[in-house]
């Protein structure tokens, strides 16, 4: 109604049940993803199992988008962009690390009551997670072969991540953007003048602190995963063929940026 009547609500004001075109639900697809969670036994933790590993995926979509946004920002010289999204980026991998106590509420014997049925699934036959540590710079052809059960879709995107920049790649292009030299013989000179002349080059050196801390993350994360499968299974073989908590402590020596890890000590 016009000036005078009784609504008073704003022209051209369409929200939630005013507009009636989207619901919550609707958007979210919330009907079709709570029936993604279908349990291969009776055990009752087998829906914990389950919806925390389905959420890590989710999460591990996320990290995917972000990070190559932010490698496209660095080799767009958006620095600042970057590093905004790389907040987001840490936040995440917190709650990947805070996710694993959920999982710890699950006692072994619980666990036990299900584990057979998972065989041969494994979280090893993750494709998002291994393209994580491709992006990142873990770059190893040779997991191309453990990806049997993949898709050709799946294994399309592990070779594009293969072949495509890492967030290294995109750093050292930052490097050069500004007129340091980035071959495999300067490119330390290059990271100890960031690093002492922050009056110059401080978004270049909060970037590296970015990139540690995203790697920092990733490695607390694997520790926090083998404690748990430690706790969970022992030294039992894990569901997918791998050695289980002996291959996942060999992961935790490894590192996305080692030469930002040596740098400190040429400080």
């Amino acid at each position: 109604m016009g000036i005078g009547g009784d609504d008073s609500r704003p022209p051209h004001r369409q929200f939630g049940e005013e507009g009636g075109r989207l619901s919550y639900g609707d958007y979210l697809r919330v009907a079709q993803l709570l029936d993604q969670q279908r349990p291969e036994s009776e055990a009752p933790d087998e829906l914990l199992f389950i919806t925390i590993h389905q959420v890590y995926e989710l999460w591990f979509k996320l990290l995917l988008h972000e990070l190559e946004s932010a490698r496209d920002a660095m080799f767009a010289g958006e620095l600042w962009r970057a590093r905004h999204l790389f907040r987001r980026v840490h936040a995440v991998e917190r709650v990947l690390i805070q996710q694993v106590e959920v999982l710890e509420t699950m006692t072994p014997q619980d666990f036990l009551a299900f584990r057979s049925k998972l065989a041969p699934a494994s979280g090893f036959q993750s494709v998002q997670f291994r393209e994580l540590e491709f992006l990142s710079g873990l770059k190893d052809e040779r997991y191309l072969g453990s990806f049997r059960h993949a898709d050709e879709a799946e294994l399309r995107r592990l070779r594009r991540r293969l072949d495509e920049p890492t967030l290294w790649d995109a750093y050292l292009a930052a490097l050069a953007r500004r007129g340091l030299p980035v071959s495999d013989d300067e490119v330390m000179d290059s990271l100890l003048t960031v690093a002492r002349d922050r009056r110059s080059y401080d978004d270049l050196w909060q970037l590296a602190e970015d990139l540690l801390t995203h790697d920092e993350s990733a490695a607390l994360w694997r520790m926090r995963h083998v404690q748990m499968v430690e706790r969970q299974i022992g030294t039992k073989s894990g569901t997918g063929g791998s050695t289980g908590a002996p291959y996942l402590r060999d992961r935790m020596r490894l590192h996305y940026f080692p030469l930002l890890w040596e740098l400190r000590a040429w400080l």
